[in-house]
Parts: structure tokens; C-alpha cells; sequence
């Protein structure tokens, strides 16, 4: 078994249900006492949400860059981002280690494509919804249309995840929100949605939506598992 490497406490909401997952799927694999061998580097979250605000990137690119050499000096052989926005930095985190980085977009756009889906909605915070390098890493190197909700429907959504599921608040009246907006996304044509941040499944599930979810968090998850039971 390959050691998983994470980095996290971005928030550590959804850290912990990437160990979950992790943790389940390789019983499920091994059976019996099996679990994971895994390293977690969680970070201060404040700080990374700071440097976010400010866009001073190229710093918390060297925060991060710096915990994935902790993980990789712990004995990890891969290495995963556990959160989507951060992936913004993806290239400079890989460029400082010397084991791999599953990137969390290229493992979402195989199922995309695996399920014949070529339109796709796709829900983040800010950052993944109005910059490029998620979007343009979908489009570009997979050939997927992306389509993000209107200007106030993305405020909503940011707010939503820095304001409540970061704090670990669930709220009915924002899951609501929430599923107004995916059939907005719906009614424009999507035929399936990136739940883009690993936040947004501890809000909303497959039956909040009249098409199909990609849960990043989970499909992150499982192929860091596919990958370190892979000989």
C-alpha cells in the first residue's frame, strides 16, 4: 500500500471527511482491521483565507509548498490538495516535491466524461468560479463546457462557504439557496454539476438535484485509495 499524503484543515470540516472516506473505502478494498496508511498536514485555515482576500498568492503557495514537503518527508508517495481553490497553486506546490499531486480537476473531469457529459455546472467558492485555472483546466485539457452561476447566485455560494459549512453551520434555508441555484444551472442546460468545493457535500446530496453531482471531495477521495492500492 502507497502512504497517502494530505494536505488539509482547508477547512478541516472536509478534511475529515476525506480521512472518512479514505479510511472506508480501503476496508472495503482489504476488509478485515485494514485502513489506511496515510501522513496529514492540516494548516491554519485563518491564515490561508487571509492571503486568499488579500490575493497574495505566491505566498500561500510557499505555505503549502512547505506542507507537502513535510508530507513527502513523512513518507508519502502522493500527495492531495484538500480543497479545490487551492489548486490555483497546484503547479508550484508539485514543483517542490518530488512524488506526485493528484490533481483534483483531472480526477472530476474523467467521471465527467466517463458518464458522457460534455456541459457542466460548476459550483466553489469565487476563486473556482471566476478564475481560470479551474475552468480553463476543464475546458482546455478536457474539452468540457463549464457553466457558473450569475453574479449573485456566485456571492451566495462564497458566502455560504466561508460563512457557514468552514464553521461547520448547515443550514435548511442556505441548502434551499443552494438547490435553487443547481436548477438555475439545470434550466441553462448542465447537464451535471462540480460540487467544486470539498465543503459543499456536507450540504447537498443527489436528490438535491434534478441533475447528476460530482462530489469532489469523494471522488478525490477514492482515487487517492485507487491509486495507493495500485502496484
Amino acid at each position: 500500500m502507497k502512504v497517502i499524503g494530505l494536505i488539509g484543515g482547508m477547512s478541516w470540516e472536509s478534511t475529515a471527511t476525506y480521512y472518512n472516506l479514505i479510511n472506508q473505502a480501503v476496508k472495503e478494498r482489504l476488509g478485515g482491521l485494514h485502513s489506511a496508511e496515510c501522513v496529514l498536514y492540516s494548516v491554519d485555515f485563518a491564515e490561508v483565507a487571509d492571503l486568499q482576500r488579500q490575493g497574495k498568492w505566491t505566498k500561500a503557495a510557499q505555505l503549502l509548498a512547505a506542507a507537502a514537503q513535510n508530507v513527502e518527508r513523512a513518507g508519502a508517495d502522493l500527495v492531495l490538495i484538500c480543497t479545490n481553490t487551492m489548486h490555483k497553486v497546484a503547479d508550484q506546490i508539485q514543483a517542490g516535491i518530488r512524488v506526485p499531486l493528484l490533481h483534483i480537476v483531472d480526477v472530476t473531469a474523467e467521471k465527467i466524461k466517463q458518464a458522457g457529459i460534455r456541459r457542466v455546472g460548476l459550483l466553489g467558492t469565487r476563486f473556482t468560479m471566476e478564475d481560470d485555472f479551474y475552468r480553463g483546466r476543464l475546458t482546455g485539457q478536457f474539452g468540457l463546457e463549464v457553466i457558473t452561476p450569475e453574479s449573485e447566485d456566485r456571492e451566495t455560494v462564497h458566502r455560504i462557504i466561508y460563512e457557514e459549512l468552514c464553521l461547520g453551520n448547515i443550514r435548511t434555508e442556505s441548502k434551499a439557496r443552494l438547490a435553487g441555484i443547481m436548477g438555475r444551472l439545470g434550466e441553462r442546460g448542465a447537464e451535471g454539476i462540480i460540487l467544486g468545493c470539498t465543503e459543499l457535500g456536507l450540504l447537498s446530496s443527489a436528490k438535491d438535484s434534478r441533475v447528476r453531482l460530482f462530489d469532489t471531495t469523494h471522488l478525490h477521495a477514492l482515487a487517492a485509495v485507487e491509486y495507493a492500492l495500485t502496484l
